[in-house]
């Protein structure tokens, strides 16, 4: 029988050489991407998924109405600084017989860290061209940007949905020539996105609270634009309430719903819908949206028990087989 001996000090050595021997491993560069932005949940019979457009730095210690320095110190609570990277969420509803989008995000009109919507809905196993209904919530780029892709329409075979409030303000070219010169953007976005679906005869505009397809009606919210809805899902008992910009810092306005943020149109009539909006999802603990939640921005409002302010609970993550 051979002697394992010479075998197991030939080991050794070559063990020993490879422990000694410098080991050479390939710089891996840093990748600095996120994985597709689409998160699914189940509501009643519907499948909802969210849809990230990706985040944009805002300066929410200027934007927001109250004082810089209570604002720095609700961010500081949340470790966060007076820049914030803010989500801009869209949400694809699935009732079993249509397929309808709400908001489309920005594309191009908001910066370069937008722009995914269109990318992630492809990514969560749908086509642009199978969606049967866009509900945009209100009229601005980072809402109805997404509706082009290049100079086509993104969803070719979706009727849009507005509110006709807010069509009347922001295709209307007075009110662009009117408004501050930093504002007149917000009109010529609309105008660029929303335009080409008029051409085309897809617009259908509502007028406040109107069911939109069976489960999904829109709500009247104005104040944040002049035609700003929620859209309100319900299947088998289920709600869900998809906000839009009900409201924009979950760290300042969940504790003080009263701060209001200066791209309110109305700010006084912004802030009734946000606490009425508020109320009523703590007391009904039906789910919760919004466009500028922390992605993928879906919970429940819980009063806080001191009766001032809110606690957002996210959604629990959950496998859907």
């Amino acid at each position: 029988m051979t002697s394992v001996k010479p075998l197991l000090l030939a080991l050794s050595i070559g063990l020993g050489a490879l422990t000694s021997a410098p080991i050479a491993l390939a710089e891996a560069p840093m990748l600095k991407t996120q994985a597709p932005g689409w998160h699914r949940l189940l509501l009643g019979d519907f499948e909802i998924t969210a849809l990230s457009d990706g985040t944009v730095k805002l300066p929410v210690t200027k934007l927001l109405h109250d004082k810089p320095e209570k604002i720095s110190a609700a961010l500081k609570r949340s470790f966060l600084g007076d820049e914030v990277d803010t989500s801009v969420n869209a949400y694809l509803i699935n009732t079993g017989s249509k397929l309808v989008l709400v908001d489309t995000g920005a594309a191009g009109l908001f910066g370069p860290t937008l722009g995914n919507v269109l990318t992630n809905l492809k990514s969560a196993g749908y086509k642009p061209e199978q969606v049967d209904a866009i509900v945009i919530t209100h009229m601005h780029p980072d809402h109805v940007g997404g509706l082009m892709n290049g100079d086509q329409r993104a969803f070719p075979n979706a009727t849009l949905h507005i509110d006709k409030k807010d069509t009347d303000y922001w295709l209307n070219k007075a009110n662009m020539d009117a408004a501050p010169e930093g504002n007149k953007g917000f009109f010529q976005g609309a105008m660029a996105s929303v335009n080409p679906c008029v051409a085309a005869g897809r617009l259908v505009n509502f007028s406040g609270d109107t069911e939109l397809v069976p489960g999904i009606k829109a709500k009247a919210t104005y104040g944040h634009t002049p035609g700003h809805s929620i859209v309100e899902v319900e299947s088998k008992g289920q709600k869900m309430q998809l906000w839009g910009d009900l409201m924009h810092v979950a760290a300042v306005q969940f504790d003080n719903p009263t701060v209001t943020i200066g791209f309110d149109s109305d700010t006084k009539a912004a802030r009734a819908q946000r606490e009425k909006a508020f109320a009523d999802a703590a007391r009904n603990g039906h789910l919760v949206a919004a466009t500028h939640l922390s992605f993928p921005g879906v919970g429940r409002l819980v009063k806080k028990a001191d009766g001032k302010g809110y606690n957002f609970l996210p959604l629990n993550y959950q496998g859907l087989k």
